[in-house]
């Protein structure tokens, strides 16, 4: 259990990066930890450090994963499953696929162009953004691994009810004609090599890090700023545990964002660390990546406005309740 600790401390927290960022704080530009500024920025560079590491490592390891799983293969494997097996299917293959909202899309359009029931392309089109697997080890990092563990699965729950209740709710008609009729090649796809799997992977990783960066950099500064600089009495009166709005205000206020998991973890955390409810700081999470506005603005191109606020419904309901959850029974995750 020690051993399993000092690991989780040092290869997930990074508390060596937080000592050496430490000794360039105080040392290298001579800032007094306990002050605002200096805290401030050890939170900003060490934060920043630790998650462009993880996301790197775990981009290469989940684009390995999915290098076996093309859109193809992905299609064939859901469309020989059916009802619910489809839906829990779908939402499982959602985690592997480092996508945000945005980039699901283009994903969604090809397997509803291919076939496949809405309740699958859908419980898919909620876990991918919600849900991936590197969304475990950040929580971790940032967290502990049962509120990780805690989250993802809650997570992957949500995905296969509301593509469920999406599916029962037989609104096919309301997707565009040109995504129901567009035209499908079913190509045997050769299998890459080593070498084209590693190329694939490197290219990934510096494809998401080149779409995230920015928000990496806001999110982080953010979180620095709630944490050093905002008071905890006014984050309490907004967002504390004890307001019973504090759940759907932080929901509505993270959908006109727009971001990955990366760049708002930091804004959690420093909301958590501030007394703000684990709960309230998830749903605020979950809202930014399945919710954001951008992807329902692309999302209403190929479906028509009754599917589209069935979905915004039952995700936000989602998310609300989920964030409810957490906060009742934070207890036994912190």
């Amino acid at each position: 259990m020690e051993i399993f600790q000092w690991l989780n401390d040092q290869l997930l927290r990074m508390d060596w990066l937080a000592a050496l960022v430490r000794m360039l704080v105080e040392d290298g530009l001579g800032l007094d930890m306990a002050s605002r500024v200096g805290a401030s920025v050890h939170f900003f560079i060490y934060d920043v450090i630790k998650i462009f590491i993880l996301l790197s490592v775990l981009i290469f390891a989940i684009s390995w994963v999915q290098s076996y799983f093309p859109p193809e293969r992905t299609r064939r494997i859901l469309g020989g499953l059916q009802g619910f097996r489809a839906n829990v299917m779908g939402a499982l293959l959602g985690t592997v696929t480092p996508f945000c909202s945005c980039s699901s899309i283009p994903l969604f359009i090809g397997f509803t162009g291919s076939g496949l029931p809405l309740a699958v392309t859908f419980s898919f089109l909620i876990s991918s953004p919600l849900v991936d697997l590197a969304s475990v080890i950040l929580l971790a990092s940032i967290f502990n691994w049962s509120i990780a563990i805690a989250y993802v699965l809650i997570g992957i729950v949500l995905a296969v009810l509301g593509g469920t209740l999406i599916g029962r709710a037989r609104m096919e008609r309301h997707v565009a004609e040109f995504v129901r009729n567009a035209p499908q090649l079913d190509i045997e796809q050769a299998q890459p090599t080593r070498r084209e799997r590693l190329a694939f992977c490197a290219e990934q990783v510096g494809e998401i890090i080149q779409r995230v960066w920015l928000y990496i950099l806001i999110g982080v500064g953010i979180g620095a700023a709630i944490h050093n600089w905002i008071p905890a009495e006014l984050i309490g009166a907004l967002l504390g545990e004890d307001r019973w709005w504090s759940v759907p205000l932080a929901a509505l206020v993270g959908v006109p964002m727009y971001a990955d998991i990366f760049g708002t973890l930091p804004i959690a955390e420093a909301l958590v660390a501030k007394g703000v409810g684990l709960g309230t700081a998830l749903a605020f999470m979950m809202a930014v990546t399945a919710l954001s506005l951008p992807s329902l603005i692309m999302l209403r191109k190929v479906v028509a406005p009754p599917l589209l606020a069935l979905f915004f419904a039952i995700v936000l309901v989602g998310i609300v309740l989920i964030g409810y959850l957490f906060n009742s029974f934070a207890y036994l995750f912190i």
